[in-house]
């Protein structure tokens, strides 16, 4: 098994009140009196992780986790192509050459993270934060003349190459400036828990409804993992924890398999189209489209466009990126059995952030980066946070965005598919969220009203915005000047940026006598200085620890 219990013991640490100093206040009537049921003190690490983020599982499980991961990100990265390069006119082998290309940014951008940036275990993926700024560039170019749909592809995606080149600038500017890390310290475990939580719901729409397009094999998928993941690991001792590494892969390969059943069959002859998209195999074309062996380069689609309209519409969707990227290397953290990050270690992330966002500008990717939230979400499925595990998962990402042939037979998986493993590994990130709230006084009126406040604005002012976007790109902010309409539509759309807005300004304004106490103020501090903890230089320093890629024994 590798460091297990023995590494908990190492690196947990229990902080806050022993269950014996619970009591009921002097004033409460009788009646009132605390229950002498069993508590449990504030944890600052999961103690149910298997490996943590510096010890590793042996070599071959570390590469079928790896790939696991490889999987849970193409499941984003094939939604994303799917929505925008049709719009943008382009053709199946213009969204296989994408896909590729955002693959191979995510290994770069994975790498860039964990060896310098937060080196917290998390894949950087593309963002759907860029839809609307990627959609207004599109219904700029649907009314000019072009030869092909081609054409008005190639226009389409070099504009969104400069875009994305000038407004990496921002999240270079917001972390290597230390502004993001000030900001960051303005919060407590009240703002933590919304915009963890909701980093996570706010994706609901990957969840059950994209699973609904294909009830027969999205459902059966959920199903089948809920209980071959939690319910047959009990059948053995011994190949429990196997079960739980790798129900994921086994579940995935059988209603795969269905899938191709039912198609080969011929009950999807006499569908919608829509259904044909969403439950056949082999509606995706990538097979025949993708070429044999393309490598990715600066500058594969042109020379980039620069138009201020729609670069102002990017620096929203990064700004965006920014916020959701630190909620999830908040619920990485805890997943992975590290402290909370430091101010100064996230301020890192996000300029490094910025960094992968020009590089992805200067190769002509379709979106921006961030971390993704479903990776982590694997993290806690099989109880490895690894950090070594996720930095393999790279060399997954660029063999197969090399080897078009290989990728594109992975991609060609049905996306109710991916939808229902999100379903779980979405709802680990939120359930994580929830546990900060520990830290805290959770009997507080004032923090259930603050905590209540935000948790609801964050899901419903983006679902109001959403609701109201046409398919365009418009949305409820229309004014005359289009570049702060993208913006504000923009901001707006995304849980965690609402959360942090609300939530940061709430818990910072209704000051009342001892309230530092009750937001948990003494447990968040110490994690905000490089001397605060000396755990932070342990977890977050950036120079590589070649131990920690040293192989343990098999099983």
């Amino acid at each position: 098994m590798g460091e297990t219990a023995n590494h908990q013991h190492q690196h947990q640490h229990q902080h806050g009140p022993p269950a014996q100093m619970v009591a009921a206040p002097p004033s409460a009537p009788p009646a009132m009196a605390v229950s002498k049921g069993p508590t449990w003190a504030p944890n600052e690490q999961l103690q149910q992780l298997q490996y943590c983020i510096h010890s590793n599982p042996s070599w071959p499980q570390a590469f079928l986790l790896a790939f696991q991961h490889y999987i849970v990100l193409l499941g984003t990265v094939v939604l994303i192509a799917t929505i925008l390069v049709p719009q943008m006119g382009g053709t199946n082998g213009d969204k296989a050459r994408v896909i590729q290309t955002m693959l191979f940014m995510s290994g770069i951008n994975t790498l860039l993270q964990t060896l310098i940036g937060t080196r917290l275990p998390t894949v950087m993926g593309p963002s759907i934060a860029f839809i609307l700024p990627v959609l207004s560039i599109i219904n700029d170019y649907s009314d000019d003349n072009f030869t092909n749909g081609h054409e008005r592809f190639v226009r389409s995606i070099r504009t969104i190459q400069g875009s994305l080149i000038v407004s990496s600038f921002i999240n270079m500017i917001l972390g290597f400036s230390q502004i993001w890390g000030n900001l960051i310290r303005l919060f407590s475990p009240i703002v933590i828990v919304p915009v963890v939580t909701v980093v996570s719901l706010g994706l609901f729409a990957r969840g059950f409804p994209l699973l609904g397009n294909c009830m027969e094999i999205g459902l059966p998928m959920l199903i089948l993992l809920v209980i071959g993941q939690q319910y047959l690991k009990h059948l053995h001792s011994r190949s429990s924890y196997l079960v739980e590494r790798f129900a994921l892969l086994v579940c995935l390969g059988l209603i795969w398999a269905f899938a191709a059943i039912l198609t080969v069959a011929g009950a999807y002859n006499n569908v919608k189209e829509q259904t044909k998209k969403s439950c056949r195999t082999d509606h995706s074309f990538l097979m025949s489209s993708a070429p044999w062996i393309k490598i990715p380069y600066p500058f594969q689609w042109g020379t980039p466009i620069f138009r201020a309209s729609h670069v102002f519409g990017m620096i929203g969707a990064a700004l965006v990126t920014s916020a959701e990227s630190t909620g999830t290397y908040f619920a990485a953290s805890r997943l992975s059995g590290a402290t909370a990050p430091p101010a100064h270690v996230l301020s890192r992330g996000i300029g490094l952030q910025g960094i992968g966002m020009l590089i992805e500008g200067i190769f002509g990717s379709l979106v921006g980066t961030t971390a993704s939230v479903e990776n982590v979400g694997l993290l806690g499925l099989t109880r490895i946070g690894s950090r070594r595990v996720v930095q393999i998962s790279t060399a997954f990402m660029f063999f197969f965005s090399i080897f078009g042939k290989f990728g594109a037979f992975f991609a060609s998986i049905p996306l109710p598919i991916f939808a229902a493993i999100y379903c779980v590994l979405l709802g680990i990130v939120a359930a994580v969220g929830i546990t900060f709230i520990q830290f805290a006084n959770c009997n507080s009126m004032r923090n259930i009203y603050v905590l209540g406040l935000t948790l609801f604005l964050a899901i419903s002012i983006p679902q109001y915005f959403l609701l109201n976007t046409s398919l365009d790109g418009h949305g409820p902010v229309d004014t005359n000047g289009g570049w702060f309409n993208d913006i504000l539509n923009t901001i707006f759309s995304s849980a965690p940026t609402v959360a942090i807005i609300v939530g940061t300004v709430l818990d910072n304004t209704l000051i009342a006598r001892e309230t530092a106490v009750e937001r948990g103020m003494p447990w968040w501090k110490p994690f905000q200085h490089r001397k605060g903890d000396s755990r932070n230089e342990e977890f977050y320093n950036f120079p590589v620890r070649f131990h920690e890629y040293m192989p343990t024994r098999f099983l």
